[in-house]
């Protein structure tokens, strides 16, 4: 098959997602297929184009596969700004929409969110280059934004709403990461195409993240003695209750909270965590020392505010499990990441926005060195066996050759209303 693929991050860019996409475009060459990759020049380390590849907006390579394509995301320094970023989006979507045009016709077209604007994008890649849509999505918007403040006002979200409406309705395919995501979504469309609608959870690489021994070369940059971390690695945005941390953190003096990341949130966070001294900051590292990042944390927190499960399952929790440490998840009961670490017995969950039950969970884990290194142990068996990159790509091997066969007329053959 001929792919061709969208994305707002890939290798060498750090970013999550890029991983992800990076993982299953590798995965889909060794099975022989052609990819045709656009996506965005590095830039999610330091919400701006890295060094070395700035001064064009536009970058080709070809590959032994394909080629990959990078265009300017047009990310602005002012990560707080709803307008800037959404304006943004927009450009980017629009000029990697101009650029996956080319080429001639595909298989398929597979483009992710977010940015949410990319489903459009990849319907529009669909009708000249005639390849099925499968729209993946990571987070579902704009229901995180909307439930966390970040975007208000009735016009801004009908917008949103209808954009993302549009372009679920314009797909053959929506790939999603967790059951609540799924149901969530199906929701949005015709109860006739339900189906439509398919879980392919995310993975991680086992090879690149795996155990290391916890005195870290980071751990003495930071100056961080031998006492025990309490960890979040990851998007520092409006999704996660990291204010809770710091809260709890006060109450546990004689543990050290490392903040590994960066993102919207992070100068109030910064703000908040003044004067509290076992509170640590530090920002993103290369990816080749992300397992080192991981082992310097005894305990990994993945904390999502109350209601967001249903909109996003953190794929940091694959990368902790990969890198043989025990997680402590403040997320809604019965959701996707709970229902794994109880599968994996590789953590705890509590309830969300709950800075008893996280200051308590984390007091019984500190006090039980043996039971976090089975966990710790337990969770790197469970990635090992159920979340590889293989199994993905089969997955989405296999659903592009399904909608090939179908009938000529599929759903997103009609324009989006």
């Amino acid at each position: 098959m001929r792919i061709a693929v969208l994305c707002p991050h890939f290798e060498p860019d750090t970013a999550p997602t890029g991983e992800v996409m990076s993982a299953i475009v590798r995965e889909l060459a060794a099975r022989g297929h052609e990819v045709d990759v656009v996506t965005a020049l590095p830039w999610y380390r330091h919400h701006a184009v890295e060094d070395g590849w700035t001064g064009r907006r536009v970058r080709r390579e070809e590959t032994a596969w394909g080629g990959i394509t990078r265009v300017d995301p047009f990310a602005g320094r002012d990560k707080r700004s709803v307008v800037r970023r959404a304006a943004g989006f927009v450009g980017f979507s629009a000029l990697a929409g101009l650029q996956s045009l080319r080429g001639g016709r595909v298989d398929g077209v597979l483009a992710m969110s977010p940015p949410f604007t990319m489903g459009l994008t990849g319907w529009a890649v669909h009708l000249v280059r005639r390849g099925p849509l499968v729209f993946n999505v990571q987070d579902v918007f704009p229901d995180a934004a909307i439930a966390t403040g970040a975007i208000r006002g009735r016009a801004i979200i009908a917008v949103a709403r209808w954009i993302e409406r549009a372009s679920y309705a314009a797909s053959a395919a929506v790939t999603v990461v967790g059951e609540e995501m799924r149901v969530n979504v199906a929701a949005k469309l015709p109860a006739r195409r339900a189906d439509d609608v398919v879980v392919i959870p995310n993975f991680v690489d086992t090879d690149l993240i795996r155990p290391l021994d916890r005195r870290t070369e980071l751990r003495a940059r930071l100056g961080i003695g031998d006492e025990p971390v309490v960890m979040y690695a990851g998007n520092i945005g409006f999704s996660q209750s990291l204010e809770m941390v710091v809260g709890v953190a006060r109450r546990l003096p004689e543990v050290t909270f490392l903040i590994n990341g960066g993102g919207s949130g992070l100068p109030a966070l910064v703000e908040r965590a003044a004067g509290v001294p076992n509170v640590r900051f530090n920002g993103y590292e290369p990816r080749e020392r992300v397992a080192e990042v991981l082992a310097t944390g005894d305990i990994h927190l993945v904390p999502l505010r109350a209601g967001l499960a249903s909109v996003s399952v953190p794929s940091k929790t694959y990368s902790v499990l990969a890198a043989g440490r025990p997680v402590v998840a403040a997320i809604d009961p019965g959701s996707e990441v709970p229902r794994l670490l109880d599968e994996a017995g590789a953590g705890v969950a509590v309830a969300p926005d709950d800075p008893d039950a996280l200051h308590d969970a984390l007091v019984e884990l500190l006090a039980d060195p043996a039971r976090r290194t089975a966990m710790g142990a337990a969770g790197r068996r469970w990635v090992e066996v159920n979340a590889s990159p293989a199994s993905a790509a089969t997955a989405y091997e296999r659903l592009f050759d399904a909608l090939s066969r179908r009938s000529p007329r599929p759903p997103n053959e009609r324009p989006p209303r």
